[in-house]
């Protein structure tokens, strides 16, 4: 009769055993700018996270996404033109729309640089991508596209005053990226 126990033993028991344990690998997405509190924000990632993004022979740790989002050029401007106060489009030259662009990327190239020199000492995988559109919102999508597990953002410390008139991007993603997300507040000495 021990027998018989042994035999009713369920044999998903063995498989579950024998199945390779899949673990996802972790990614975190820190949105940087020209302001020196995206930086503080990566900086608090990597001292605080630099484990968990750690890749060692043993562990294949996570990423560190960073992402900047550039603003999209106005191809053309409206000025007055005439004494009844009609305006005109005025349409930016080719020279001049490659200009801003080169601009952008190398604004673009400075920022992912900085970042990168941050990450090194902790040796972190880290990826860079470069967006262009309103930053809250490409923020968002690309939390959505690339399955981010935790979003990263500075805080520039506006007012409520500025925060409604200029809107906050930190608050934009609070609300709507569809993962945790962490602002990351600068000390007060940084702000001001």
């Amino acid at each position: 009769m021990e027998t018989s126990a042994v035999e009713k033993q369920p044999e998903t028991t063995t498989e579950a055993k024998e199945a390779p344990s899949v673990v996802r690998t972790k990614r975190i997405m820190v949105a940087i700018d020209e302001n020196d509190s995206s930086f503080y924000a990566l900086q608090w990632v990597i001292d605080h996270f630099s484990n968990l993004l750690l890749t060692t022979e043993a562990v294949e740790g996570g990423i560190l996404t960073v992402v900047h989002v550039q603003s999209p050029f106005q191809h053309f401007a409206a000025f007055p033109a005439g004494p009844g106060g009609a305006t005109a489009a005025v349409y930016a030259s080719s020279s001049m729309i490659e200009s801003v662009k080169k601009a952008q990327q190398e604004a673009s190239t400075a920022l992912f640089s900085r970042a990168l020199q941050m990450c090194r000492p902790k040796q972190i995988r880290t990826e860079t991508i470069v967006l262009e559109g309103d930053a809250k919102e490409m923020i968002c999508e690309a939390v959505d596209q690339i399955n981010v597990d935790l979003l990263v953002v500075g805080s520039r410390g506006l007012g409520k005053f500025k925060r409604a008139f200029l809107g906050s991007v930190s608050d934009y993603c609070a609300h709507h990226a569809h993962c945790p997300i962490l602002i990351v507040k600068p000390p007060k000495e940084m702000t001001k």
